[in-house]
């Protein structure tokens, strides 16, 4: 009856390994879910799932040899199962598409955007989303209306006069105006920042990042400084999803689901038969 009742616990951990492992690929399908949703986003960072083992039950301890005696023996233990570890940001560089748009800005290196949801400072926001429009005063922004931050001044804006004859904006972020007199003037030159830890910033949607304990504060540079990268006007990064990489991701994740039901169903058939030992 005792050997009974340890065989009982035994499937009923396995069971619960079984269940630990299921919650974990379906964790893992919905990051690659969101990859693929997301791969037509512009500026938008893949996610990634990582696992490690839970505690393990020890079975016996590891021995050391005996003086003129046995060897040593190595400590037996049984696994419970696995748990999510991280789910990561991977910022890789996206491509740089062509759109031929003046206000279409790819960062070719490292670097965030500045942006302010308020005229007077406000919360500033971090992004690689580099589609930005003219309002009707003429201040840059982006598809939000959040305002892209000037480097002269921790919170103040970017604006080109409505009745400027054109703009043109350069690999160091200067932005060039020829205005209604014909003269070239530059309102501003376009402010990006850095981390010591970009992986630790938080996504806040609508392609925007903001800072955390573990990201490190922001470091206000300009383009092609401090380790950032150049502007290139006219482009669009594009999403890092690799199409490819994400359905093999899925079909290991579909496959690891698959066997980890297989362990809660032969586990349950193994307590059946021991039910059914005494009729």
């Amino acid at each position: 009856m005792q050997h009974t009742l340890k065989g009982v616990t035994d499937m009923l951990r396995s069971m619960y390994s079984g269940i630990s492992g299921m919650r974990n690929f379906q964790t893992k399908l919905d990051v690659i879910g969101n990859n693929i949703s997301n791969v037509n986003t512009a500026g938008f960072k893949k996610g990634r799932t990582t696992f490690s083992d839970m505690v393990s039950q020890q079975i016996a301890g590891a021995s050391g040899p005996v003086v003129n005696g046995r060897g040593g023996t190595n400590p037996r233990q049984v696994g419970l199962g696995s748990q999510l570890a991280t789910i990561d940001t991977i910022h890789t560089q996206g491509s740089l598409q062509n759109t031929n748009r003046s206000l279409d800005l790819g960062i070719s290196g490292n670097g965030y955007f500045r942006l302010s949801d308020s005229e007077t400072g406000g919360t500033t926001y971090y992004s690689r989303a580099g589609n930005f429009y003219l309002d009707e005063d003429g201040y840059i922004v982006n598809a939000n209306g959040l305002y892209l931050l000037d480097d002269s001044d921790p919170g103040s804006r970017i604006q080109i006069a409505p009745d400027s004859q054109s703009f043109s904006i350069g690999q160091a972020g200067v932005v060039n105006v020829i205005d209604s007199a014909g003269q070239l003037t530059s309102p501003g030159t376009i402010s990006l920042a850095y981390f010591s830890n970009p992986e630790g910033l938080q996504k806040e949607g609508d392609n925007l990042y903001q800072v955390t304990d573990n990201s490190g504060a922001a470091q206000r540079t300009t383009p092609t400084n401090d380790g950032t990268g150049a502007l290139v006007a006219g482009t669009l990064e594009m999403s890092n999803v690799d199409l490819s990489e994400e359905f093999t991701e899925m079909i290991v994740a579909q496959r690891g689901f698959q066997a980890n039901t297989r362990i809660i169903t032969t586990s349950d058939e193994i307590l059946q038969e021991l039910v059914n030992l005494k009729r």
